[in-house]
């Protein structure tokens, strides 16, 4: 886990940072928002994910967005998460 220390009397400064913190993190769950409603779409039309099943069946570039696209997600949920952890910023 990475661990930030800030030392500041300047309160102006200690919740300017946890804005920008807060800011990232409800970018981070828009866009994990939008990747899920693609991944929705796609398991509408073709069920779950299975690219032994779907050969031949999807479009291979379909196949290959859709595997990236759960993978984009698990990523950002990582960050989400990291941040989440290390959101408590003490004054």
């Amino acid at each position: 886990m990475t661990k930030v220390i800030a030392q500041n009397s300047d309160l102006w400064t200690l919740r300017k940072i946890q804005a920008l913190v807060g800011l990232e993190a409800d970018l981070l769950k828009k866009q994990i928002s939008g990747i899920q409603n693609k991944i929705t779409g796609f398991e509408d039309r073709y069920g779950k994910l299975d690219r032994e099943a779907m050969y031949g069946q999807v479009d291979d570039m379909e196949l290959i967005e859709w595997e990236g696209e759960l993978e984009t997600l698990e990523r950002l949920r990582s960050k989400l998460n990291c941040l989440s952890q290390n959101k408590e910023i003490a004054s």
